[in-house]
């Protein structure tokens, strides 16, 4: 039987009188890679927002992990959140504190672990993105594709239920774009993790070859594979993937 981890239903969302999201219906399962999807402005990051509870639905239902995060109290909305990892687009790190201490900072503020072994789990984390050697440097002495190693050893630190990522390549070389993809899909093969990615990146999405989530003027556009998407002859699905054919 499919788990839906993440089920949404009729979901708006507006900012002022500005309606940004139309009566979404999607769904994400366990330990699948989603992948949500489309244009500048057609919703993605706000999407996102709105499973996590950043941002208050107009209209619709957000049930995660078995909870309706829309009527939530902010104490089980915080212990709700305990259970996932978010991967913002620019890794939101504090230029103040090392790496190290970035990444530890979500166990010292939400666990009782002892602080020689949050030092550890940090540690063992940044190893496992690459970042072992990185350990003692700031923010701000990190390359875009460091700086989002770093984001990702953070978000998994507290061995979140579902992974979040915002446009994970946004900014960064083709060469180094891949390896975060590699790692994302290290992380869903070998730790079973459901992962939701954001992005607009076409060879990102081919790479990380998930279901497909397509939003288009705020509603949900298309819905499978790749494969599936590469197929049809939706206008905006086919205008996507194939952009060379629009100027013909």
């Amino acid at each position: 039987m499919v788990n839906r981890v993440i089920d949404i239903q009729n979901l708006c969302v507006s900012y002022g009188e500005t309606a940004v999201l139309r009566g979404i219906d999607a769904h994400v399962e366990e330990e699948e890679i989603a992948v949500v999807l489309g244009g500048s402005g057609c919703g993605k990051s706000t999407l996102i927002k709105a499973i996590i509870g950043l941002v208050q639905p107009t209209a619709g239902r957000v049930e995660i992990l078995g909870q309706d995060a829309t009527v939530l109290g902010e104490e089980e909305l915080g212990a709700l959140r305990k259970r996932l990892g978010v991967m913002f687009q620019y890794g939101a790190l504090l230029n103040s504190l090392t790496v190290e201490q970035n990444v530890a900072l979500p166990l010292e503020m939400h666990t009782d672990i002892e602080p020689a072994l949050i030092g550890e789990i940090a540690r063992t984390r940044l190893a496992a993105v690459g970042l072992a050697q990185a350990c003692d440097r700031y923010p701000g002495e990190l390359s875009g594709g460091m700086r989002k190693r770093a984001a990702l050893a953070r978000a998994m630190v507290m061995d979140p239920e579902i992974l979040f990522c915002d446009e994970p390549g946004a900014g960064l070389d083709p060469v180094t774009a891949a390896e975060i993809d590699a790692l994302l899909l290290a992380l869903n093969r070998e730790l079973g993790i459901t992962i939701a990615v954001v992005t607009h990146e076409l060879l990102s999405i081919e790479r990380l070859n998930g279901r497909l989530i397509m939003l288009d003027q705020g509603q949900v556009a298309f819905t499978g594979t790749v494969a599936e998407a590469k197929r049809t002859e939706h206008p905006v699905v086919h205008s996507f993937f194939f952009p060379s054919d629009v100027s013909r």
